[in-house]
Protein backbone atom coordinates (compact mmCIF):
# COMPACT_ATOMS: atom_id res chain seq x y z
CA UNK A 1 0.00 0.00 0.00
CA UNK A 2 1.31 3.45 -0.90
CA UNK A 3 2.37 5.94 1.75
CA UNK A 4 -0.07 8.75 2.44
CA UNK A 5 1.24 12.16 1.44
CA UNK A 6 -0.79 15.14 2.58
CA UNK A 7 -1.92 17.49 -0.18
CA UNK A 8 -1.32 15.28 -3.22
CA UNK A 9 -4.90 14.20 -3.92
CA UNK A 10 -6.71 15.90 -6.81
CA UNK A 11 -9.80 17.49 -5.27
CA UNK A 12 -11.07 19.54 -8.22
CA UNK A 13 -14.28 17.51 -8.55
CA UNK A 14 -14.97 17.69 -4.83
CA UNK A 15 -14.40 21.45 -4.91
CA UNK A 16 -16.78 21.87 -7.85
CA UNK A 17 -19.43 19.80 -6.09
CA UNK A 18 -19.07 21.74 -2.84
CA UNK A 19 -19.20 25.09 -4.64
CA UNK A 20 -22.32 23.99 -6.51
CA UNK A 21 -23.95 22.90 -3.26
CA UNK A 22 -23.16 26.23 -1.60
CA UNK A 23 -24.47 28.17 -4.60
CA UNK A 24 -27.71 26.15 -4.69
CA UNK A 25 -28.18 26.59 -0.94
CA UNK A 26 -27.75 30.36 -1.22
CA UNK A 27 -30.30 30.50 -4.06
CA UNK A 28 -32.87 28.41 -2.17
CA UNK A 29 -32.51 30.43 1.03
CA UNK A 30 -32.81 33.68 -0.92
CA UNK A 31 -35.96 32.48 -2.70
CA UNK A 32 -37.51 31.34 0.59
CA UNK A 33 -36.80 34.73 2.19
CA UNK A 34 -38.33 36.56 -0.77
CA UNK A 35 -41.39 34.31 -0.59
CA UNK A 36 -41.77 34.98 3.15
CA UNK A 37 -41.51 38.74 2.63
CA UNK A 38 -44.10 38.64 -0.15
CA UNK A 39 -46.41 36.52 2.01
CA UNK A 40 -46.03 39.00 4.88
CA UNK A 41 -46.93 41.90 2.60
CA UNK A 42 -49.82 40.44 0.62
CA UNK A 43 -51.47 37.87 2.86
CA UNK A 44 -51.85 39.94 6.02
Amino acid sequence: MAEFKHGEMDITEQSKTFNGFVKATVWVVTLILILLVLMAIFIT
